[in-house]
């Protein structure tokens, strides 16, 4: 159950239209999870400093059981990642940080329970 969420100090304006479906049709593309466990917020508009500069830019946060927890598989993942919102936002790869967070079961709530709880980890 990926968690994504994606900050900008660029214009709600300049943001394509629909790109927190296609951010979450990657997501699951990139992580191998199914689509309808992505859970995806774009945020827009923000007052936002990287790399000691307030030029356009984004920061991207990927929170994940199981897929984002070793150096190997982010490298992976961060490549297909910068493909895809250097296009999506015209962004330079130095304008973009992407930051990957592994979860365990037990941080998730579910269906009244955690993840750690729920028989098979179909959830996940």
């Amino acid at each position: 159950m990926p968690f994504v969420e994606l900050d900008t100090n660029l214009p709600a304006g300049r943001v394509p239209a629909g790109l927190e479906k296609r951010l979450c049709a990657a997501i699951a593309t990139i992580l191998g999870k199914p689509e309808n466990r992505v859970n995806v917020a774009v945020r827009p508009g923000l007052a936002m400093v990287v790399n000691g500069s307030a030029e356009p830019c984004a920061q991207l946060l990927v929170s994940s059981i199981g897929v984002v927890g070793t150096a190997e598989h982010n490298r992976d993942h961060s490549a297909r990642l910068f493909e895809f919102l250097t296009k999506q936002l015209d962004l330079a790869q130095d304008r973009i940080i992407i930051r990957f967070l592994p979860l365990e079961p037990w941080q998730i709530g579910k269906n009244g329970t955690v993840m750690t709880f729920l028989i098979g980890m179909e959830d996940v």
